[in-house]
């Protein structure tokens, strides 16, 4: 398996891996399916689009993007993780993990941030395992198939040098 920069070809692709989550779970509190455009504009966009991939087939997605808009966030990233459900508790997310936070610490980056469902709580353990420190819940700002989610916000210090 390798990791690499996502190319706007892989962009069906990872609609294919995110759009199941998006429609059938609560993972993600966005309910709007993303089209293959809407993905290769994020490619082309955001300061980091990675993708997993496996005998030469994507199996997952990484990201990240300014946690809040203004200069004063400009040093704190929020990131996104998908795998394709084949290839979850086989590496792939440690992996395009760790490109991101190098990514993310060649740019200068200070944290990390990772927005967690609280109903998704093998994403928290996971975060968790990678160095996230749980800062705060946020109580029912989700909603999705007719109910109040709360969101578990996490965070990385990256421990920038200036």
């Amino acid at each position: 398996m390798i990791t690499r920069l996502a190319a706007v070809s892989d962009a069906q692709t990872i609609a294919d891996i995110v759009n199941p989550v998006i429609r059938d779970t609560a993972i993600t509190f966005n309910a709007q399916e993303r089209s293959a455009t809407d993905i290769a504009q994020a490619i082309e966009t955001l300061p980091c689009y990675l993708v997993a991939e496996d005998v030469g087939e994507v199996i997952g997605f990484a990201s990240y993007d300014q946690f809040r808009k203004g200069i004063g966030y400009a040093r704190a990233m929020e990131h996104t993780i998908v795998l394709a459900k084949t290839a979850r508790g086989k590496g792939a997310g440690r992996a395009l993990m760790s490109a991101v936070t190098d990514h993310a610490r060649a740019a200068g980056v200070g944290s990390l941030w990772a927005g967690v469902s609280s109903e998704n709580p093998a994403g928290v353990a996971f975060h968790t395992s990678l160095g996230f420190e749980t800062i705060a819940t946020l109580p029912k700002v989700g909603f999705k198939f007719g109910r109040w989610m709360d969101l578990v916000l996490m965070r990385q210090w990256l421990d920038p040098k200036d």
